[in-house]
């Protein structure tokens, strides 16, 4: 049995039971490929069930609130994922009338779908003979025919496509890269991946010649920035506080934060209240301020770790267009604040 039945048969006998395989509905399609991306299936299912449940059709999800979508999403990351996801949606709906492209080309012109997306509906929904290329792919059929080129490198991805391509079997698109994403995630998995069960361990080259720990190939390393982040609680004699929108351009765009002051290192109190009088965030007089988590909470992201610390700062008088702090939760937040606020902050 050649490489590419042999992934088909594998997959029958062992493809998980999720709702997106039980529909060639584009819109329900493509809308676990954008919850998927870099998110695990784990993490990623009740996301995906959630926003079916509640955007039903591309339509509602048209006609949400950009701040119900940010805030459905909060704890995925990427948020610039669940803004173009909504972006898109009012494409489709009041541009192409609320119609799908159907094929792989016109679905590439669409915002937040790149080549590997538009694949992937196309070829799912509507089996069009596109193959698909993601970690897994890269995955699989490195380590089957060694390949040693660096999947980080600008070229991979065109090999790799082109070598998809020749090995998918006309008109089961739909199943082979099924197959070949579930394969490198369930069998071909990056570390310890159980060989001797494998249906193709018998003509895979990396297990052959004992590479099978050193493929993919992948030199380029990404280069982490550090920051410190003090968000400052502020406090009046009602129990408001204030919350400001990250409207700039970067992480966390359009999600809700408490009034912060990024400094290059950790700061003690005095060097707050003195950061904080040189700032414009309130003109109401400081009583007291304290940090609330002695211990420095670390949140990494992809390209960016960072130090987080928040500073309850108790004010006289009212806080000018202050919220309810009972009513914060409401608003989407990048998770390290959600957690703060559920968790640990009283």
């Amino acid at each position: 049995m050649n490489f590419s039945n042999a992934l088909i048969v594998w997959y029958l006998q062992n493809k998980r039971n999720l709702p997106w395989r039980n529909t060639l509905n584009p819109y329900l399609i493509w809308l676990s490929e954008i919850i998927l991306q870099q998110t695990r299936v784990a993490q990623g299912l009740p996301y995906f069930l959630s926003f079916a449940e509640r955007f039903p059709t591309v339509f509602d999800l048209a006609n949400a609130d950009e701040e119900e979508v940010l805030k459905l999403w909060q704890g995925l990351g990427y948020y610039s994922r669940a803004r173009n996801l909504h972006k898109t949606a009012k494409t489709i709906v009041f541009d192409l009338n609320g119609k799908f492209p159907k094929n792989y080309n016109e679905l590439l012109k669409l915002k937040g779908v790149g080549e590997y997306t538009a694949a992937a509906i196309a070829s799912f929904a509507y089996n069009e003979n596109v193959p698909v290329v993601d970690g897994n792919v890269f995955r699989v059929l490195a380590r089957y025919f060694e390949i040693e080129t660096d999947i980080a490198s600008s070229n991979a991805k065109k090999e790799f496509r082109a070598l998809a391509s020749k090995l998918l079997p006309n008109g089961k698109a739909n199943q082979f890269n099924q197959a070949i994403m579930e394969f490198g995630a369930l069998q071909c998995v990056p570390k310890n991946p159980n060989c001797e069960i494998c249906v193709l361990n018998n003509s895979c080259l990396a297990l052959k010649n004992k590479k099978v720990t050193q493929l993919p190939v992948k030199l380029k390393k990404t280069k982490i920035q550090k920051r410190v982040f003090n968000y400052l609680i502020f406090r009046d004699e009602d129990k408001n506080t204030l919350l400001q929108k990250r409207t700039q351009k970067g992480i966390w765009h359009n999600l809700y934060e408490f009034p912060l002051i990024e400094t290059f290192e950790d700061i003690n109190d005095f060097e707050t209240l003195e950061l904080i009088q040189n700032q414009s965030f309130i003109v109401n007089e400081i009583q007291n301020i304290r940090l609330i988590n002695p211990v420095k909470i670390t949140h990494k992201l992809s390209h960016q770790h960072l130090s987080v610390s928040f500073w309850e700062v108790s004010v006289a008088g009212k806080i000018k267009d202050g919220i309810d702090c009972d009513s914060v939760l409401k608003f989407p937040f990048p998770i390290v604040i959600y957690n703060f606020i559920s968790k640990i902050w009283e």
